[in-house]
C-alpha cells in the first residue's frame, strides 16, 4: 500500500537542512550548515572561507552572530563539509525553507569542494498545503519561543522548522 508524503510526515518528520551565509546577493557563501535527521539528531559545522570568498554583510553577522575570524579559527574546509552531508544524507531528500538561497549556497559549498550532493535539496512549501502555508509564519514564532533556542544558527534553525512542522501535522489532526 502507497502512503502519501502527508502519511509520511506523520510518522517520520523530514530531514530539514539550513543554511547560514555571508549575506545574500552576489558573492555571498555559506558560513555554516547544520541539519536535523528524523530522529530529531543535529550536525551544524561553521565553514572556512575560500580564498576569493570577500562578501560580507555586516547586518547579516548580526543577524547569525558569527564572524570572520570564528569561521577562520574553527571553520571546517568545504572538502570536509561535504563529506559529511553526503555521508549522512546519502540517498534522501532533505528540506529547506529558503530553498533558492540555500540550493545557490550549497552549490558554491559543492563546487569548491570538487563533489556533487548525494542527496537532494527540495523546497519546504512543497510539503506544506496553502491553509498551513498561510499560518507557518505564526506557528514557527511560536515553536521558537517554546523551544527557547537562544541562538540564530543553522541547526538550530533546522530545529525550529522541522518541529514547526511537526506541530502543523500535529495541530491538522486535532482537527480533523
Amino acid at each position: 500500500m502507497l502512503i502519501s508524503k502527508v502519511q509520511a510526515l506523520a510518522t517520520a518528520p523530514p530531514t530539514i537542512l539550513d543554511i547560514e551565509a555571508s549575506g545574500f546577493g552576489l558573492g555571498s557563501y555559506p558560513i555554516e550548515v547544520g541539519f536535523v535527521q528524523a530522529d530529531g539528531e543535529t550536525w551544524c559545522s561553521l565553514v572556512r572561507p575560500q580564498a576569493g570568498w570577500q562578501h560580507w554583510d555586516p547586518d547579516a553577522a548580526a543577524v547569525h552572530n558569527i564572524t570572520r575570524e570564528q569561521l577562520a579559527t574553527n571553520g571546517r574546509s568545504p572538502q570536509e563539509i561535504v563529506e559529511v552531508l553526503n555521508d549522512r544524507l546519502r540517498g534522501m531528500t532533505v528540506y529547506s525553507d529558503a530553498w533558492a538561497h540555500d540550493y545557490t549556497w550549497l552549490n558554491r559549498l559543492y563546487e569548491v569542494a570538487d563533489r556533487s550532493p548525494s542527496f537532494k535539496l527540495e523546497n519546504l512549501r512543497a510539503l506544506l498545503s496553502d491553509a498551513e502555508a498561510a499560518v507557518w509564519h505564526d506557528v514557527k514564532r511560536r515553536v521558537a519561543n517554546s523551544l527557547g533556542l537562544a541562538r540564530h544558527r543553522a541547526s538550530a534553525d533546522a530545529r525550529v522548522l522541522q518541529e514547526t512542522l511537526l506541530t502543523l501535522r500535529r495541530d491538522q489532526r486535532a482537527v480533523a
